[in-house]
């Protein structure tokens, strides 16, 4: 059966059902049909007070091109925990349409670790991600519009920042000349999940702080060389207007009625990529444990989740889980080279001790990762169908010497909640243990002791090298006052470098520094790494070919 199939064979429960599972009354969600709905924020203020339940961060190793089941494995984590009798939610970032129809497919899990309803959430959901792109894209025409007319508060057209957003993967949109009537400048798109407004949505607190990063947003410089921002153009409000229930959580359910969360969807690789703030927040107040997932490995994601959402929330994790397969392990290792698409080698796939002892030398240092913030950490080892189970119980064991707290095979994939009962145990198990968590480094730093401290502890990094563009971005943001901001690292999800041919546990390699970008709304800047790409491209085979509707019935099908 098909992952669509499976979702199919499920009849979810009302919506109603599952908030009250977490105590949520009807009052509080504004439905979107019977199994999905948005969350009042007003549910946030009459529980502020109310004890937060235990916070779990789901990670993993650096991945091959498939992926290793993060998502699975943290929905799987989830229902394992609602069968051992806890109360659980799981908050997950929305699907971005770029990867749907392109590369990756879709992000609702699969197999027997799935939230529903699959298509939906796939797709357009509520409509969030719509909105952030109609927000971008209204400042970037007030920006325009306000140079066709004069100019009146002196912008200096040459140093605008700000691009405009597309919720579709187009290299073609990389690099534009804006002429006639607008000038002649080079502007830019980027992917909606790559948008300031994307990561202001999932980091705000609610409609007031939203409204006021909003304002914060730098579009370029004045003519004084003062910084311009978006409340000057006046916009502002309907840009706010535009993102008000963008802004609500949306409840979902897993295949097994555990309650989901599935709001914003910042990348992992050049965004911070995390869910949302009051997501986290509500689902903490509601449920016994809340299991979130960060994007990719514990380079991206987790690094970024722990040193810039959990400051901006307020959140510390109690616990970290770090998925392993074997194949990526193996990978790391010389067992071969994994593409999307195309069959794994048997190097990957069958036994092959050496390639997986070379390349746990990865998981290493993603357990370091975590631990280096000072929680517990769980290795969830996802198994696959054919996988050894000898191979399955050495890195588990392994695991344990090196430092992990816990580890645990999960076959969430092919049994749901009862595959993932052993991971959910120690989960539990590590959540009760001594926790010190810290931040990776102060934000009094300056911004290239922080970016050098990131290449360094999380990548293993033997330093930075920074071009001259970086090296005037960085300078210009220290001078007008962005220096104390948190860093959000763009690079490569393959390898713990910058390179993605850089794989295992590679050291005193140099991480090149292409560009520093001025997240002002958000609140960090970005420190993009050499090779990355702010608006992804298609494959030569996009998985939009083989997506399309039942001409008798209507259903969706060829949705992964």
């Amino acid at each position: 059966m098909t992952d669509l199939d499976i979702a199919h064979s499920v009849k979810p429960r009302p919506i109603i059902d599952i908030g009250r599972q977490l105590g949520i009354q009807p009052e509080d969600l504004i439905q979107y049909g019977p199994y999905k709905a948005k969350v009042s924020l007003g549910l946030l203020d009459r529980l502020n007070n109310k004890p937060k339940g235990r916070y779990v961060l789901v990670t993993a190793i650096n991945p091959t091109p498939l992926g290793e089941g993060k998502t699975t494995t943290s929905i799987g984590l989830a229902m394992g925990l609602t069968r051992l009798g806890h109360r659980a939610a799981v908050t997950l970032r929305q699907p971005s349409l770029g990867p749907v129809f392109g590369i990756k497919g879709g992000g609702t899990g699969g197999g027997r670790a799935q939230v529903l309803p699959m298509e939906e959430i796939n797709l357009h959901l509520t409509g969030d991600a719509h909105a952030v792109t109609a927000s971008h894209n209204l400042l970037s025409a007030f920006l325009d519009n306000h140079l066709f007319h004069g100019n009146d508060l002196a912008l200096d057209p040459s140093t605008v920042m700000w691009p405009r957003a597309l919720g579709i993967s187009d290299r073609a949109l990389r690099e534009l000349r804006l002429g006639g009537e607008m000038g002649n400048r080079l502007s830019r798109f980027v992917i909606t999940e790559a948008s300031e407004i994307m990561a202001i949505l999932a980091l705000a607190t609610g409609h007031q702080d939203l409204q006021s990063r909003l304002g914060r947003i730098l579009v370029g410089l004045k003519q004084s060389s003062a910084p311009f921002v978006a409340q000057e153009l006046g916009c502002v409000g309907s840009m706010a207007v535009l993102l008000r229930d963008a802004l609500l959580p949306n409840l979902v359910q897993t295949l097994e009625g555990t309650p989901a969360f599935v709001h914003t969807g910042p990348f992992g690789n050049i965004a911070h990529g995390n869910c949302s703030v009051v997501s986290d927040a509500i689902a903490l107040r509601c449920a016994d444990i809340v299991v979130t997932e960060a994007g990719f490995g514990s380079d991206l994601g987790a690094e970024k989740f722990f040193n810039i959402k959990c400051r901006v929330s307020g959140f510390t994790p109690d616990a970290a889980v770090v998925v392993a397969t074997l194949r990526a392990l193996k990978l790391h290792g010389g067992g071969g080279v994994a593409k999307a698409g195309a069959p794994l080698p048997i190097g990957l796939t069958g036994p092959n001790q050496e390639a997986l002892s070379k390349g746990f030398a990865n998981l290493e240092q993603h357990i370091a990762n975590a631990k280096a913030h000072g929680i517990p950490v769980v290795v969830a080892v996802n198994a696959f169908k054919d996988d050894s189970r000898a191979e399955l119980d050495w890195v588990r064991n392994r695991s344990m010497e090196v430092g992990a707290a816990e580890a645990a095979v999960s076959t969430h994939w092919a049994d749901g909640g009862a595959g993932a009962e052993e991971l959910a145990a120690a989960v539990v198990k590590a959540c009760h243990q001594p926790a010190q968590f810290a931040h990776l480094y102060e934000l009094s730093w300056p911004i290239r002791k922080k970016i050098e401290t990131i290449a360094t502890k999380m990548y293993g990094a033997g330093g930075v090298a920074f071009e001259p563009e970086a090296e005037r971005q960085m300078e210009m943001a220290e001078t007008l006052g962005f220096g104390r901001l948190p860093v959000c690292m763009a690079k490569t999800p393959l390898s713990l470098s910058h390179d993605p041919a850089l794989k295992g546990r590679p050291a005193g390699f140099t991480v090149s520094i292409k560009e520093l970008r001025i997240l002002a709304g958000a609140g960090f800047v970005t420190a993009v790494c050499s090779g990355m790409q702010l608006m992804p491209g298609l494959p030569k085979r996009p998985a939009g070919e083989r997506i399309t509707l039942n001409p008798a019935s209507g259903e969706i099908v060829g949705l992964s």
